[in-house]
């Protein structure tokens, strides 16, 4: 195996890969077109302590990282993307790729199999997710949502037009990416519950009010993932409870297709799409055997995006970090009948973009409605 090539500087990475799981890490990796060793220039501040990969998808240099082995949701995904920014600048899109929990509907038309793609895509007033557990809660039992989540990049979402048009002419990518990766990495095809479809005798949707009865699907004539549009649903709720399920998407909307944990960390502060692979479907029957191919799909996918983004419209994009800056200086705290604004960072001095605060007496945070931190308990009250 021939060595791997190092670029000369961190500043030639332009686009942002962030994983969850080790799973979802192994299948970012799997689609890089080239791996790279360390930027030369690389030296990595005191407060980034990710573990990086680095690569080339088509013409974009692409730097990934995840999240802590064993560490999920929202908080610890904007402390993983955030660092990013700082240490690679030139960053202007960012791609969150894993796994998700599907809402399939067949009786409304939305037929969402184990191992097909979900994609947010804004829908009305929201940018394409919508964080299910920040509300304000109303008399008569009534919820309002406080969770304003922005939309993904411009260009982004130009790509995503030129490629949902591409997929009504011709076949998605997804499946010959799948089999190349199959063909340089069979260790992955070929382990137990592999990055391979799990065949559809488990893939098996049944009742919310009755657990135990399946409903009956049409069946698909190829294994092919089929790629989905439309909301999806972010909090720190591992769901198992279709009951329950059922009850959040009343609040969330008939748009909603997927469920996952971590993309309401990052909209505000990180310019990047979800994409995510559906692994269950949030109800009692969640299990791990459809993670891996579930991982696969949407990095599948992610890597065709990509291959939508034309360079010199990636250029002309405004920095990521930028962008954190930017939204950094929309926050104020209150301290008495004193005002301190500016931007907001971490005990690091990371520009978060979000409010730290303690729980003591007399700090109340205007503009904010989302709250990280591992130093502080944050528990602030807000306007």
């Amino acid at each position: 195996m021939p060595p791997l090539k190092a670029l000369e500087s961190c500043n030639l990475y332009t686009v942002g890969w962030i994983t969850a799981l080790p799973l979802e890490r192994v299948a970012a990796t799997a689609m890089l077109d080239e791996e790279h060793e360390q930027p030369l220039d690389l030296v990595q501040p005191i407060h980034d302590t990710n573990a990086y990969s680095w690569g080339r998808i088509g013409e974009h240099n692409v730097v990934i990282a995840s999240l802590g082995a064993g560490v999920y949701g929202t908080i610890s995904a904007a402390t993983t993307a955030l660092p990013m920014l700082s240490t690679f600048p030139q960053i202007r899109i960012g791609l969150l790729v894993g796994i998700g929990a599907g809402v399939a509907r067949p009786d409304e038309g939305l037929d969402i199999r184990l191992g097909d793609v979900a994609v947010s895509q804004p829908h009305g007033n929201n940018g394409g997710v919508i964080q299910y557990d920040l509300f304000k809660a109303k008399s008569g039992n009534q919820r309002e949502s406080r969770s304003f989540l922005n939309r993904p990049p411009e260009v982004l979402l130009k790509a995503l037009a030129k490629l949902q048009a591409e997929h009504e002419r011709r076949p998605s990518k997804v499946p010959e990416f799948l089999a190349q990766m199959a063909r340089e990495y069979p260790r992955m095809a070929n382990s137990k519950n592999g990055y391979v479809h799990q065949g559809f005798e488990d893939d098996r949707l049944f009742k919310a009010t009755e657990p135990y009865e399946e409903i009956l699907r049409e069946k698909r004539d190829s294994t092919e993932p089929q790629i989905h549009y439309g909301v999806i649903a972010s909090g720190n709720t591992l769901f198992k409870d279709s009951v329950y399920r059922d009850e959040i998407l009343k609040d969330v909307g008939k748009e909603c297709i997927c469920f996952e944990m971590e993309a309401a960390g990052l909209m505000n502060n990180f310019p990047c799409i979800v994409i995510r692979g559906i692994c269950d479907y949030a109800d009692s029957h969640k299990n791990d055997r459809w993670q891996r191919y579930a991982a696969a799909t949407a990095a599948a996918y992610a890597k065709e995006l990509l291959g939508y983004v034309p360079v010199q419209d990636l250029q002309r994009t405004q920095k990521a970090i930028e962008v954190a800056e930017d939204k950094g200086h929309q926050y104020s705290i209150h301290i008495g009948d004193t005002k301190y604004q500016g931007n907001i960072t971490n005990n690091s001095g990371v520009v978060m973009g979000n409010a730290y605060a303690s729980a003591k007496d007399g700090i109340r945070i205007t503009g904010s409605n989302n709250y990280y931190g591992s130093d502080w308990n944050p528990s602030p009250t807000y306007e």
